[in-house]
């Protein structure tokens, strides 16, 4: 194991931000695996599992069943995770401007100039090393001003290489859930699979740019952009939801880093005899048919459900009860499906989604992501 830190732009004399760096294997010499945790640095569960998985593949590598390259960042935001405000940490959004940790990353494939068709060829192989030849230079060219763009900038030029991308985060309740591009539906049931993944959601594009998508997307834009030219989904990219954040254990984040290793080995990262793949627990949703339970109003929030029950459309998910006058506000769903995720708190300000539902009869368009 290879450890880096890249510094991170400071503007405040005496501080400084890093970013730790775990290298195992060679590079450019197998499949390249990118995995980083807590990229909305509340959400722990996931620097246990990351934990889990550098002492993991630390001793695979000194078995010598590194096959190909695998980079880990433990701890993907330190800037969040130094962030607290009256005794609580808030590692979701940037306390500077409000933005989204996992929100707004660089689309590079628009970036790829248009003269790069004429290197391609009718080879599928041959076009893969040109564009992520590409890809990297243009990530190597993105600017930044603030601490967070130079954080996501990092990141990025760390991970648009990879074959896999893999972000680790968890919810405020859930149950394990996967969300992963439509297009490559199969290797998403597979990991969804070996995770015990209640929920797979997919979807072309969810809005708002984030980490995983910025990863996989440009080849699913490059395909349609050169037709005529083989272009494979050269990068598959997943946003792995651990559970919810009480779900903070090491039995859970062991068996979780076992199954992301299983993954790895499936997609022939690591040697080793490969997994059975478990039977899956569910079938692959699209995420524009995930429905949020939202509240109308300002209320005590009482739910009527519990993570990974299934309802059918009608059934009430909370009653909201109103602090002035007790009236109850029953909320039901309008889909049938599973509950994979529901809010911490319970206290409800209008707006505020409740509760999170992966179904199938809706057709929501827009970003598809929670803010």
């Amino acid at each position: 194991m290879y450890v880096e830190t890249l510094p991170i732009l400071s503007t405040t004399p005496g501080c400084q931000y890093a970013i730790e760096v775990c290298r195992f294997g060679a590079s450019g010499v197998g499949p390249k695996a990118y995995i980083q945790a807590a990229m909305h640095a509340d959400e722990v569960p996931a620097i246990l599992v990351a934990q889990q998985l550098r002492q993991g593949l630390l001793e695979l590598e000194q078995q010598g069943q590194l096959v190909g390259e695998v980079v880990l960042v433990p701890y993907a935001n330190p800037i969040g995770l130094a962030q607290h405000v009256l005794g609580q940490h808030h590692g979701r959004f940037d306390l500077r401007d409000g933005a989204n940790f996992n929100r707004g990353y660089a689309e590079l494939g628009a970036r790829l100039a248009e003269h790069l068709r004429a290197s391609l060829t009718q080879d599928t192989r041959h076009n893969t090393q040109i564009l992520r030849r590409a890809l990297r230079d243009q990530a190597g060219k993105l600017e930044f001003g603030t601490p967070t763009q130079h954080l996501k900038v990092s990141l990025l030029q760390l991970a648009i290489d990879a074959d896999i991308v893999l972000d680790l985060h968890c919810d405020a309740e859930a149950q394990m859930h996967v969300y992963a591009l439509s297009p490559q539906r199969e290797t998403a049931c597979e990991l969804g699979a070996l995770l015990g993944a209640t929920a797979v959601l997919l979807a072309t594009e969810s809005g708002d740019s984030p980490f995983d998508e910025a990863c996989s997307r440009p080849w699913l834009q490059l395909q349609q952009r050169f037709t005529g030219f083989p272009i494979e989904l050269a990068c598959f990219g997943a946003t792995i939801e651990l559970r919810g954040e009480a779900d903070t254990d090491h039995h859970l984040a062991a068996r979780d880093a076992q199954a992301i290793l299983g993954f790895l080995r499936r997609r022939g990262v690591l040697a080793g005899e490969l997994p059975t793949l478990p039977a899956a627990l569910c079938e692959p949703t699209p995420l524009a048919g995930s429905e949020p339970i939202t509240a109308p109003s300002a209320g005590v929030v009482v739910f009527r459900c519990v993570v990974g029950q299934r309802v059918s459309a009608g059934d009430p998910i909370a009653d909201l009860v109103d602090a002035s006058t007790g009236g109850i506000t029953t909320l039901c769903c309008q889909s049938d499906g599973v509950v994979y995720a529901r809010c911490g708190s319970r206290w409800a300000h209008p707006g505020k989604r409740l509760a999170k539902i992966a179904g199938t009869s809706l057709a929501r368009t827009g970003k598809l992501l929670s803010p």
